[in-house]
């Protein structure tokens, strides 16, 4: 596939301080077939005001009420017409402006259909501040009973990929993209490319980790992820768990 169309999706809601930036390190990426959508959740905080002033570096752009980020990331894969489907989160940004570049080159290969990469965690105030390395690792299929996920701001997929499987399942309110990722990967046994340097810089203090009843609510979907996808059991969940540890002691 030579010079694919990469439609990369952003959802938004209320991120006044963080999406300038997101959709700076979009627009300036050097790859000329990027096809950018971005779908605000009625933002009340001059959210929209910012994205419009980008509007002629935006493909599409919607701002309506929605049933939370997997469903506003559904409607961002319905309305995309690129070969390939990413998600860049309104607090994330490319670690630099040949990611997408990358990224294609790895989909004009032979029997490439899914790839992922390594992100890092970063301070919320300065993006240049390391929290936490996530470096994913080359894949194998008996990781996935260890707990092995790529970071999903890293994962690009073919779009028949999602018109074969789905989309979202908005049911999970926090690991719906856990269960996305392991129906594409386990389900299918697709066998995923690495692209081995960081990719996506995202800012700490997601949703999974704001509470302790969301933290709860994160391994209870987990587990159930893991039942249903036949990925393994509870000591799968511990392990996903317990795998993000060395993470913290990588820069």
């Amino acid at each position: 596939m030579l010079n694919p169309k990469i439609s990369i999706i952003t959802a938004s809601y209320n991120v006044k301080k963080s999406i300038e930036e997101t959709i700076q390190s979009v627009i300036i990426q050097t790859y000329n077939n990027i096809e950018y959508i971005v779908i605000d959740g009625c933002s009340t905080d001059g959210t929209l005001e910012i994205i419009n002033k980008f509007k002629n570096n935006i493909s599409k752009i919607i701002s309506e009420n929605d049933n939370g980020i997997y469903d506003a990331l559904n409607k961002g894969i319905k309305y995309a017409s690129g070969d390939v489907i990413g998600f860049l989160h309104a607090d994330d940004i490319f670690a630099d402006n040949t990611i997408v570049e990358k990224i294609a080159a790895k989909f004009e290969m032979e029997n490439v259909s899914v790839i992922y990469g390594d992100l890092q965690y970063v301070s919320k105030k300065d993006t240049s501040k390391i929290i936490r390395y996530w470096k994913s690792g080359v894949f194998n299929f008996s990781n996935l009973k260890k707990g092995w996920m790529p970071p999903h701001p890293t994962f690009y997929a073919l779009k028949s990929i999602y018109t074969s499987i789905g989309t979202f399942n908005t049911s999970y309110k926090i690991a719906a993209d856990y269960d996305l990722m392991m129906r594409i990967i386990s389900k299918n046994k697709i066998n995923p490319e690495y692209i081995s340097e960081v990719l996506v810089k995202m800012r700490i203090g997601g949703q999974s980790n704001k509470s302790i009843r969301n933290i709860l609510t994160k391994m209870r979907e987990d587990l159930n992820i893991i039942k249903s996808n036949k990925i393994g059991g509870f000591m799968t969940l511990l392990y996903k768990n317990f795998s993000k540890i060395p993470q913290l002691f990588l820069k």
